[in-house]
C-alpha cells in the first residue's frame, strides 16, 4: 500500500461510504475485529481532517474501538460486496471473519489493521465520542425508523482524525 496525503484524495466519499461500504476495524495484531458500516462521513474539524462513524454498543467491534486509540476505515471496492455482507451480518464473537472472507490483514506502524484487498484505507485516531441521545433529535421520525423496538440501542458517534491515507 502506498501512503498518500489526504488532500490528494479524489474519491467521491459520499458514494464510497453509502454504496461501496467500508470495514471498520480495531484491535491489536493479536486480537481484532472488523465490521461493515455505511453510516459516516468525512470533513475538516478542529483544524484536522476527520471522519465520523456510528457504532452500536452491542456490536462486537464496539469493545475493540473503545479499548484502542486507533481504528481503520477500509474501502474494498464494489467487487467485494460478499465480504461486506459477511462482516455486516455475522459476529466476530461467533466466527473468524478473516478466515470466512479470505481477507489478508496488514498492520500499520501504529498497530492498526487494514487488509491487502483494500483499495483505500483511512488510519484514524479517536478524538471524540458520544452516545446518540433520543432527546436531541429534532426530526423524531428518525428515532422511530432507526431506533424502534426491533432495531437495538442508539449508536455511539466517534469523530476520528485521519492520520494516514493508504492507497492499495
Amino acid at each position: 500500500m502506498k501512503e498518500i496525503r489526504v488532500n490528494e484524495l479524489t474519491d467521491n466519499l459520499f458514494e464510497a461510504i453509502s454504496k461501496e461500504w467500508m470495514l471498520v476495524t480495531a484491535g491489536t495484531k493479536e486480537k481484532f475485529n472488523t465490521m461493515t458500516a455505511n453510516w459516516g462521513g468525512t470533513g475538516f474539524l478542529w483544524n484536522r481532517p476527520v471522519a465520523f462513524i456510528f457504532i452500536r454498543p452491542e456490536r462486537y467491534t464496539f469493545d475493540f474501538i473503545e479499548q484502542n486509540d486507533y481504528l481503520t476505515l477500509s474501502f474494498l471496492g464494489e467487487e467485494h460486496k460478499e465480504v461486506h455482507k459477511i462482516c455486516g451480518s455475522k459476529s466476530g464473537r461467533d466466527m473468524d471473519k478473516v478466515k470466512a472472507t479470505g481477507l489478508s490483514p496488514l498492520f500499520t506502524e501504529n498497530g492498526s489493521i487494514t487488509f491487502e484487498q483494500a483499495r483505500l484505507t483511512f488510519e484514524c485516531k479517536k478524538l471524540y465520542a458520544d452516545l446518540i441521545k433520543p432527546e436531541n433529535f429534532i426530526d423524531k421520525s428518525i428515532t422511530d425508523r432507526w431506533y424502534g423496538e426491533s432495531h437495538g440501542d442508539f449508536h455511539k458517534m466517534y469523530v476520528v482524525e485521519i492520520v494516514n491515507v493508504l492507497r492499495g
